[in-house]
């Protein structure tokens, strides 16, 4: 009966050390900056590793050469593109520190 009582407290610290790992992971994926582009670089957006928009950046080339419009749709695909990007990375940090376990909340 011992041995049940062992099991359970091994599984208990090995939970424990994953969420230790997993906050560690996304502090530092809160830090991470992760840039998207559009229209061949000249609208850009940044993310952090979580995928909240931190910046927008449009070119003097993107206004002289476009309307509204056109540079209201690049910097939606640029966000896109970085929150894209973030995710992957996210998805790529938390298999590392999960082992493969897929946790819902961090696709």
């Amino acid at each position: 009966m011992s041995g049940s009582f062992g099991e359970m407290g091994n599984l208990l610290a090995q939970a424990q050390e994953m969420d230790k790992r997993v906050r560690e992971a996304l502090e530092e994926l809160a830090e991470a900056r992760i840039d998207g582009t559009a229209g061949g670089g000249v609208v850009g957006a940044t993310v952090d590793g979580l995928g909240v928009v931190q910046g927008v950046h449009v070119s003097d080339e993107a206004l002289r050469g476009t309307d509204r419009a056109g540079i209201e749709e690049m910097l939606v695909v640029a966000l896109k593109d970085a929150q894209a990007r973030a995710k992957r990375q996210r998805e790529e940090r938390m298999t590392k520190v999960t082992g493969g376990v897929q946790l819902p909340w961090f696709s």
